[in-house]
């Protein structure tokens, strides 16, 4: 198995669950360090019991990861099949993002049994419901805005606070609407800047002594997004980038769970032959799907709970 693209909390749980419930029945487990990139190179080396133990409460991969431009070209990827069958590999657990799940197919298609796990805070795999890392993401993304809460109220401060999600809003519109945010800017979503401002002069009005705006990475900086604000408000505004921190850290109880069922169920697929299909949720239940259908079944974005928030900030 490998960890492939951007880490995610929870990938350490999958690969301890592929690991001890591969063992379980009776196969033999290899990690690949530094995903495609060191599969290319041949970092492969066998998992026992022990070498996954304490990794289930873990932040970031064992495995380690890294982008990998070689793996995109037509000697890179015959160099990668070659290296799984010198070694007799019968069949690779991907746990990655959308690139990494494409790499996954596209091995399948070329007779490499595969199986992908979506791991991404970015939840923006079409076809599940739900990817490694996202709850933990939110979870981290919401503790940083009480905080900031508390320094807004005391000052009387609008706060323009920038989450990742690349181009798409689920990680912005999940925190925004738990945080209570008065605005949450997403790719999905067109929100005019003077509606925004007209949502603080209301807030104002009705006497509220602080405001958050929560800006996904998708849309722009939220240098820009603060700089805007402060001057079509006139309101002190103060913005907070939270980046990286929010794929690190300890993965939430259901991140962990979700990871060991997610990597259980990715050694019973190998074992029954089932390959170029991805775990992902399905009705808050874990089940099997094509990778080429999950990701092109469309966003997964939810407009119910963007419209709500919306409602909620009045």
């Amino acid at each position: 198995m490998l960890t492939s693209g951007g880490d995610a909390p929870g990938m350490n749980a999958a690969i301890r669950a592929v690991a001890r419930k591969g063992l379980h029945e009776g196969c033999e487990v290899v990690g690949i360090r530094r995903g495609y990139a060191g599969l290319i190179a041949g970092d492969l080396f066998n998992l026992d019991r022990g070498a996954v133990a304490d990794a289930i409460h873990r932040g970031g991969t064992l495995l380690r990861t890294a982008r990998s431009p070689e793996f995109m070209t037509e000697a890179g990827f015959q160099r990668a099949i070659a290296v799984l069958r010198e070694h007799d590999v019968d069949g690779l657990v991907v746990i990655g993002g959308d690139g990494s799940l494409q790499g996954a197919e596209k091995l399948y298609d070329s007779g490499i049994m595969t199986v992908g796990i979506p791991g991404t805070i970015d939840n923006d795999i079409p076809g599940t419901e739900e990817c490694l890392g996202f709850d933990t993401a939110v979870n981290t993304a919401v503790e940083a805005m009480d905080r900031i809460r508390d320094t807004a109220t005391s000052h009387e401060r609008t706060f323009v606070i920038e989450v990742m999600g690349r181009n798409s809003g689920q990680l912005a519109v999940a925190a925004g609407l738990a945080a209570g945010a008065e605005s949450i800017l997403v790719p999905e979503v067109p929100l005019a800047l003077e509606e925004i401002c007209a949502r603080l002069s209301r807030g104002q009005q009705r006497g509220k002594l602080y405001s958050l705006i929560v800006v996904c990475e998708g849309v722009g900086t939220g240098f820009a997004v603060g700089d805007y604000v402060a001057k079509c408000s006139g309101l002190d505004t103060r913005v907070t980038v939270l980046g990286h921190v929010q794929r690190g850290g300890t993965p939430s109880a259901r991140d962990r769970m979700l990871a060991s069922q997610m990597g259980a169920m990715a050694v019973e697929l190998l074992q029954a032959g089932r390959g170029g299909v991805m775990v992902g949720v399905k009705l808050g239940r874990v089940v099997p799907m094509s990778i080429a259908e999950a990701l092109s079944s469309g966003s997964n974005f939810r407009h119910d709970l963007y419209k709500l928030a919306a409602i909620l900030a009045q």
